[in-house]
């Protein structure tokens, strides 16, 4: 084992378990990732990424766990084995798109856990931001906008919920960095700006090739089958932890009963391309678990997995098509483009620019929106004469091609 590069480890843990017995399964399976405790331990600053933020009214819960969302003991014990190594300063971030301003309230659903361990909080959606490039060229974008949080961290931490994602597939520590990118502020994104077909697939390993977070942690207590909000719960009682974020979701897809070398349109990636076969492409981690220190004290799968089918399949294809064919439209036309619409965001369909101005979030249904011409992509652009995200539009034709044959 010792000449692989990534190590994750997978054990049982009932999801009746109490706090204490949830800590000492977590330090059991985080123990033998030496490199990511190395690093922590010599950390200044830290930022973590929980998937938890929702309206306190909101959470759903599943044979008393939180059905969605990382549950609280297994927040509170990661925070203590945080805790345990590092006194140093420890930040949690995320953005939140459940208020009318898009800001965090002052007492959010576990902004308590966070004061209990002295671990401030940045809401992702406020100034002071900044920009950072992806190391090496991005997938899809060369740079993003995100917290200024992120510009001294030595170090980033993901904690997610094992979940099927009705676009991604899956939702584990790589897709939990999706709540990274604001949505409010004069220089942010709506959420369809990287969350539409073809783009997210390959936003999220550029998020993470940005952070590149050194512990991972998936809770599995309880899952959920389906979609990322409002599916059927599921018993998987386990903890998973890696120091690779892809490396850490490909076991976590493995013990989902999932293939995390397959691709579009293979269930459960029916809609969009796999993002950590894309990050594995580009060199950045594995999804070969023969490459991995994988140890499990589990067998897949851990329970019934997939994602839902929300629209028939030529539907897809027809949405992942025109989305490439505007990208495309839009590069062969970008002088005429940036003449009339200089600086605002567009929305394109057809060759047509069907919308345009400051403010995309006006329009909140895309398939309200499309009216007479549903299945046909909203393709949705900021003209910005100096292309300053660095689009990578080879993307489009690489897509298009595989779509075509």
């Amino acid at each position: 084992m010792a000449d692989k590069s990534y190590t994750v480890r997978a054990a049982r843990c009932d999801h009746t378990s109490n706090f204490e017995e949830i800590y000492d399964t977590l330090k059991q399976i985080t123990a033998p990732l030496k490199s990511s405790w190395e690093k922590i331990e010599k950390a200044k600053k830290i930022v973590i990424k929980f998937n938890m933020m929702k309206l306190k009214k909101n959470i759903a819960y599943f044979e008393g766990r939180r059905r969605e969302l990382v549950d609280d003991a297994v927040c509170r014990a990661v925070l203590k084995l945080l805790r345990d190594h590092n006194n140093g300063e420890i930040i949690a971030t995320d953005t939140n798109p459940y208020t009318p301003d898009r800001t965090t309230p002052d007492e959010f659903n576990y902004g308590h856990h966070l004061k209990e361990f002295d671990v401030k909080f940045d809401d992702s959606n406020r100034a002071p931001w900044a920009v950072y490039d992806v190391p090496g060229g991005g997938n899809m974008f060369d740079r993003y906008i995100l917290s200024g949080v992120f510009q001294d961290a030595d170090e980033v931490v993901s904690v997610a919920k094992m979940k099927n994602h009705s676009f991604m597939g899956i939702t584990l520590c790589m897709k939990n960095l999706f709540g990274l990118p604001p949505m409010a502020g004069p220089r942010g994104r709506v959420r369809t700006y990287f969350h539409h077909a073809i783009r997210l697939s390959y936003v999220l390993p550029d998020l993470a090739m940005i952070t590149n977070p050194c512990l991972n942690i998936i809770e599995a207590l309880v899952g959920q089958k389906g979609k990322e909000w409002g599916g059927e719960g599921r018993v998987c009682d386990a903890l998973i932890a890696g120091d690779q974020i892809t490396a850490t979701d490909a076991c976590g897809a493995h013990l989902m009963g999932h293939d995390p070398g397959s691709d579009w349109p293979t269930p459960p990636f029916r809609r969009d391309r796999n993002h950590l076969l894309v990050a594995a492409q580009r060199g950045f981690g594995t999804i070969d678990l023969n490459e991995i220190d994988f140890q499990s004290e589990v067998e897949p799968p851990l329970a019934h997995f997939d994602s839902d089918i929300d629209e028939a399949p030529d539907i897809i294809h027809t949405l992942r098509r025109t989305a490439c064919e505007q990208g495309l439209f839009y590069q062969d036309r970008k002088k005429d483009m940036i003449d009339k619409y200089r600086n605002d965001f567009i929305y394109m369909q057809e060759g047509d620019v069907v919308w345009h101005g400051p403010d995309p979030s006006i329009i909140t249904s895309h398939r309200e929106f499309s009216g007479t011409r549903p299945g046909s992509a909203l393709w949705l652009k900021l003209v910005d004469p100096k292309e300053s995200e660095g689009e990578r539009f080879e993307v489009y034709d690489k897509n298009l091609a595989a779509l075509s044959a």
